[in-house]
């Protein structure tokens, strides 16, 4: 009996780039691990080293949660479809009948000028909003944490709509790489601070709103100080320490988040810290490891793709906000732009959660960097914690090409990266290629010394511990990546 397997767009590079594969199976747990012994890549990812399901990782059978059940006697029918959903590096009533802003006596709420009756006039209309609920976005807070991919649509949307006070977190600066999806910025707005950026768009686009930046990192001593003045949170986060920060400071101060995540063509929507819902530990109560799950920045993304997550994102914050609809509390949505379809896969709390279950162990704001395993010496450096003898610099790399020194270089980058800018003389093996081709390594008595890169550092470091474990010893990984080596070797190459 070969059961269909939905494989996620970050595994797929230990798949042969596979999106669904069948094989035989009684029960889940046989059909896991017929699934990794058939592609061994796949083991590290899906498991501990005793065999347990990694608690990032979660299994659904068609659309119900098994993660709290006995996979081995869970069985499972050939017309079922089982989907493997890792967190990517986001039961309660259905129907909301209240509103976050329905505890303002509708007397007391801002009343609307002319001009913001002209401007809201299409909401108006809508007996699902009408006057009543515009003046309740009027009088509403939000809060989107960032303003890159998610956080612009999140923010413009929310601006048109006439959210009357809207807080931005950020303290990066726009750069050319940004324009492809953070629609928020345009080409004079490059190095400039986006939260300025994002301000004067942002007024212009509606002056009726009241727009607050907060140029900070979001950390634990800022957290809730800055999440206490706003009614519905908005996370566009882009690393997990803040997710989890997040997260944690919604369900302590009893903020809803309207949490969105993306990557290459597949996105996640949801609504966690509601009361009687799930929270994000709930979906995924422990990181991954750092560096097992790529970032954007190392794997892409489509353009469009923050656009329709970020543009969920904002519908659930004003559906909250006016009491509208059935929000996305107890539901996961998952987007595949590539097939354009939607999958809603639904999510129970779990009352052992240590922020939101029946008896919480997490009663403050905790080291979000140590619970992801991120270590002040990774935090410095954009490689990972390879000891210093087992990393060299660009500028010795350069003196070695220019000796003509016998040293191999590889490349662990994607193809399409490797199109982009290389360095002179690699050879270009994909870090999930990289088990199946040790072949091509040189090993032995008198083998180079080999150098391995990628764009920053990150995937290469990975590889370097890779060759290790197969007894590949004479391997150093390049610090800063093939980003190192355009900025201080050869600034001709396109970055990217």
């Amino acid at each position: 009996m070969a059961v269909r397997i939905l494989i996620p767009t970050p595994l797929r590079a230990f798949t042969g780039q596979q999106s669904e594969l069948r094989l035989e199976g009684r029960n889940v747990g046989e059909l896991l691990e017929n699934l990794v012994s058939r592609h061994g890549e796949l083991r590290p990812h899906l498991f501990t080293p005793d065999g347990k399901l990694r608690s990032f990782v979660n299994v659904y059978v068609n659309d119900n949660d098994i993660r709290y059940l006995d996979k081995e006697r869970t069985t499972i029918a050939e017309s079922d479809t089982l989907s493997i959903i890792p967190s990517v590096a986001g039961g309660a009533p259905g129907t909301v009948t209240e509103g976050i802003t329905d505890r303002v006596p509708v007397d007391e709420l801002p009343a609307l000028t002319n001009d913001e009756v002209r401007r809201y006039s299409r909401h108006l209309i809508m007996p699902e909003v009408g006057v009543e609920g515009q003046r309740r976005l009027k009088a509403a807070r939000v809060l989107c944490i960032g303003a890159g991919g998610l956080g612009s649509p999140a923010s413009l949307y929310l601006a048109a709509a006439g959210v009357g006070t809207l807080g931005l977190v950020d303290f990066d600066t726009v750069d050319f790489s940004n324009l492809q999806r953070q629609v928020l910025y345009d080409t004079a707005d490059v190095g400039r601070p986006k939260l300025a950026a994002a301000r004067t768009r942002l007024s212009g686009l509606n002056p009726e709103v009241n727009v607050v930046v907060h140029e900070t990192a979001l950390k634990s001593a800022n957290a809730l100080d800055i999440l206490s003045g706003y009614d519905v949170i908005v996370d566009g986060a882009d690393n997990f320490p803040t997710r989890y920060l997040v997260n944690d400071a919604c369900v302590l101060l009893g903020k809803p988040n309207a949490y969105g995540s993306i990557f290459r063509f597949d996105g996640q929507a949801s609504v966690f810290a509601v009361r009687g819902g799930p929270c994000y530990r709930c979906l995924y109560p422990e990181p991954p490891p750092p560096g097992l799950v790529p970032s954007c920045a190392e794997g892409g993304v489509l353009g469009v793709l923050p656009g329709v997550v970020g543009t969920i994102q904002a519908t659930e914050a004003i559906k909250l906000i006016i009491g509208a609809g059935e929000p996305l509390v107890g539901r996961l949505l998952l987007f595949d732009a590539l097939r354009m379809s939607f999958r809603t896969l639904k999510l129970q709390r779990d009352p052992a959660c240590p922020i939101c279950g029946d008896a919480p162990t997490i009663h403050a704001l905790i080291d979000y960097e140590q619970f992801c395993g991120i270590t002040p010496a990774a935090q410095a450096s954009s490689t990972s914690t390879l000891p210093a003898e087992q990393e060299t610099s660009v500028e010795t790399l350069k003196s070695h090409i220019d000796r003509r020194d016998p040293i191999w270089i590889l490349d662990v980058r994607e193809p399409r990266e490797f199109e982009i800018c290389r360095i002179p003389g690699s050879t270009l093996i994909p870090l999930g290629e990289l088990p199946k081709r040790l072949g091509e390594v040189p090993q032995g008595a008198g083998a180079p010394e080999i150098i391995v890169h990628c764009k920053s550092g990150v995937r290469s470091a990975k590889a370097v511990k890779l060759l290790q474990e197969h007894g590949i010893n004479h391997a150093k990984n390049l610090k800063g990546g093939i980003l190192a080596w355009i900025e201080r070797i050869d600034p001709s190459l396109p970055k990217y």
